[in-house]
């Protein structure tokens, strides 16, 4: 049996950019076995995911890191494929010993480093990232390109409104990349319908902050759970944005610092707002707020009374 190893540790909104990659390689080697090496956190999104037939959690432990090793080594994987261009993915996807290791050529991996570990590089042409990783899966071999996003169903977490409401999710990894807290106290007050805002159980103390608003707090199982009922969405760039793309929910994506063309909502049911005041940065200290800020609530309801009902 021909054994295919996929090398995409997180973190989340990466994760779900890489299923068509990942659908693609199944589809077009369809009696293949195809095994995924994810950290646990991110694990949920891959729940009777039809085209992956093993997930291997990754985790730094030096015990797990060799046992790890082991086990990749006992597969005997034909295939290697590195989605994530780090030294450390690399150092994973090359502690198989496939036949073949596939990764970004040195200028595009995101530590170029990484492709000292790689028996064949690709250097893409494509902007966004599910493309790329679509581009960089046919040069391993993936002659049936699929853009489907397989994704679980999730499970409730906490209450959620009976009636229609609309979904936000305000925190990111980079404070420059948030949307301002009172902005969202604003939306809650202009709404029609009842704004849920969604974060993690630590988050309560910030999400407090939006008055008006429903919190609901959840792990990731409940995220896709409320996204799935939401009648439509608000973010930022960070996972439940690209979540709720995937899922073909509508809503307004808000961007500053990153670059839409190639860190957006993938599949335009999204309408994506930046001011035209963004500059461009992947630094979190160089990242300017205030692009951010620049862009107004009267903005966001406007788009979300365009989204379809």
């Amino acid at each position: 049996m021909f054994r295919i190893l996929v090398v995409r540790l997180g973190s989340m909104g990466d994760v779900i950019h890489a299923l068509p990659a990942v659908a693609s390689l199944k589809h077009s080697f369809p009696h293949s076995r195809l095994s995924w090496v994810i950290k646990p956190r991110w694990a949920p999104l891959l729940e009777g995911n039809p085209f992956v037939d093993e997930i291997i959690p990754f985790t730094r432990s030096a015990r797990e890191i060799l046992a790890t090793r082991r086990l990749l080594r006992r597969e005997r994987f034909e295939l290697a494929v590195d989605l994530q261009g780090l030294i450390q993915s690399a150092l994973v996807a090359a502690s198989a010993k496939a036949d073949k290791i596939v990764g970004l050529a040195r200028s595009q991996a995101r530590e170029s480093f990484a492709a000292m570990f790689y028996s064949s590089t690709v250097r893409t042409s494509a902007v966004h990232r599910v493309d790329r990783y679509l581009e960089l899966v046919a040069a391993a071999g993936a002659s049936n390109l699929l853009r489907t996003f397989p994704l679980p169903p999730g499970k409730p977490e906490g209450t959620l409104p009976d009636e229609p409401f609309v979904l936000a999710c305000p925190l990111a990894g980079w404070g420059s990349k948030q949307w301002p807290m009172e902005h969202y106290t604003e939306l809650a007050r202009r709404l029609k319908l009842p704004l849920v805002v969604n974060g993690p159980p630590d988050s309560e103390g910030v999400l407090r902050q939006i008055q008006g608003a429903h919190v609901h707090l959840s792990g990731l199982e409940g995220l896709i759970d409320a996204t799935r009922r939401a009648q439509a969405i608000v973010g930022v760039d960070s996972g439940p944005v690209h979540l709720a793309a995937a899922l073909g929910k509508p809503g307004v994506a808000i961007y500053g610092p990153t670059d839409p063309a190639s860190h957006g909502p993938y599949g335009g049911t999204l309408h994506v707002l930046r001011s035209s005041s963004a500059i461009t940065s992947y630094k979190r200290r160089a990242a300017d707020p205030g692009s951010m800020r620049a862009v107004s609530v009267a903005e966001v309801l406007e788009a979300l009374e365009m989204c379809p009902a």
